[in-house]
């Protein structure tokens, strides 16, 4: 049933990009995040975008009781630019989610692509 309801909300995310002029090559997630790997158009601010998605896909799974127990999405979230090279490689990481986080944590995961990436970051305002 998990499975179906998450299928449902990708679908639904898929939808909001889908009307932004964004284009949806992968989206996967685990429990407590999702993976989305768009085309963002360029007319959109990745903020503006995420936004949306957080407030349409709450009231959605809110209003169709699809999560039980869920109370919005967290206030946070991470965004990262890649060469369109990367694409296959990123859809596989992105298809891959679920067994790729029994073995290391978001939070851990997180960190370890701002490291690789040198990205400054101060760890009280990540999680």
């Amino acid at each position: 049933m998990y499975l179906e309801k998450r299928d449902i909300l990708y679908k639904y995310i898929s939808g909001i990009l889908s009307n932004k002029n964004c284009h949806l090559y992968c989206i996967n997630g685990v429990e407590d995040h999702l993976h989305i790997l768009t085309h963002v158009h360029p007319g959109i601010a990745i903020a503006s975008l995420v936004k949306d998605i957080k407030v349409a896909s709450s009231i959605w799974i809110k209003t169709n009781n699809v999560f039980k127990g869920f109370n919005g999405w967290q206030s946070k979230y991470g965004a990262f630019s890649y060469s369109v090279k990367e694409k296959e490689n990123l859809i596989k990481y992105v298809e891959n989610q679920v067994e790729h986080h029994k073995k290391i944590s978001f939070e851990d995961e997180f960190i370890q692509i701002l490291q690789e990436f040198h990205v400054e970051y101060n760890e009280k305002y990540l999680f």
